[in-house]
């Protein structure tokens, strides 16, 4: 099915994993409402590019852990769509506002990544659904190793926000159901964008030796596809959800990793592989 004329909303679609996703849905012909909190040059290159792509959209500045800043955005695309037709809750906060030890975290640090993840998922998809005719999308850019494990120590804040947006993911595909609005969450892997300001991402904020490091763990083989993932492959996952063919699949955790969550930490590498 064409996804042409259709509108869509991306929390944090100024770079990295969300701006992979506005491209996609605009080649498609999806119309984008971009958000960003502070990068407006990254911003405006992304709406230029989806102008490129033969589509439309339009920027909006907004904090998504502020619920003034989430009606706000709301009404804006009502006011700039009419209507919507995907909603796509991506947007993180930045790594030192929440990147902390559990020993050591501040209540602060804390609410930062529960508002800018699970609460603002949860206002944002009931804005989204007064917004939707029938039959509309709804996607979480969730992480689910990070509710799963707690090896990551800094990354308790984020992690348990992430396990919070995949209980919300499945509360919500139950109760917008009846109006045939799905509601499903995307996991990546580890997703590298090119080495430059507007592709971002959380790996790239890291010191580069953790970012090698991190590279050659996953091309050596913990991700069976010897690569990290790209924004183009997060969008591509986001943009076969959207399609109509994928009306009946709701309340899931895709996993796009290459296979990376499947393997098994038990043994090493060299093990497995025989």
């Amino acid at each position: 099915m064409s996804l042409n004329g259709k509108h869509a909303l991306i929390t944090g679609s100024s770079r990295g994993i969300g701006r992979g996703i506005a491209l996609m849905l605009a080649d498609k012909g999806v119309k984008v409402a971009i958000n960003y909190y502070q990068n407006e040059a990254a911003a405006n290159d992304t709406l230029a590019k989806v102008k490129e792509r033969g589509s439309h959209g339009f920027l909006i500045q907004a904090d998504v852990s502020r619920p003034d800043d989430i009606s706000r955005m709301f009404e804006k695309v009502r006011d700039e769509f009419g209507r919507l037709d995907i909603f796509v809750s991506n947007a993180r906060t930045d790594l030192p506002t929440f990147y902390q030890k559990p020993l050591e975290i501040t209540p602060e640090q804390w609410d930062m990544a529960m508002n800018s993840q699970a609460k603002a998922f949860l206002l944002g998809a009931r804005e989204a659904a007064r917004l939707m005719n029938d039959e509309g999308r709804v996607i979480a850019i969730t992480y689910s190793p990070g509710g799963r494990t707690g090896s990551w120590q800094p990354w308790v804040a984020m992690g348990s926000a992430k396990a919070a947006l995949d209980s919300l993911v499945r509360y919500f595909a139950v109760a917008l159901a009846p109006r045939r609005i799905t509601v499903n969450g995307v996991s990546p892997g580890g997703v590298f964008g090119p080495p430059n300001v507007v592709e971002g991402g959380v790996l790239r904020s890291l010191p580069q030796d953790v970012q090698d490091a991190t590279r050659a763990w996953h091309e050596g083989g913990w991700t069976p596809m010897r690569r990290l993932g790209t924004p183009e492959d997060i969008g591509n996952a986001v943009t076969l959800l959207c399609m109509e063919e994928a009306g009946f699949i709701t309340g899931q955790i895709i996993h796009v990793d290459g296979g990376a969550s499947i393997m098994d930490t038990v043994f090493p590498l060299e093990i497995q592989q025989g």
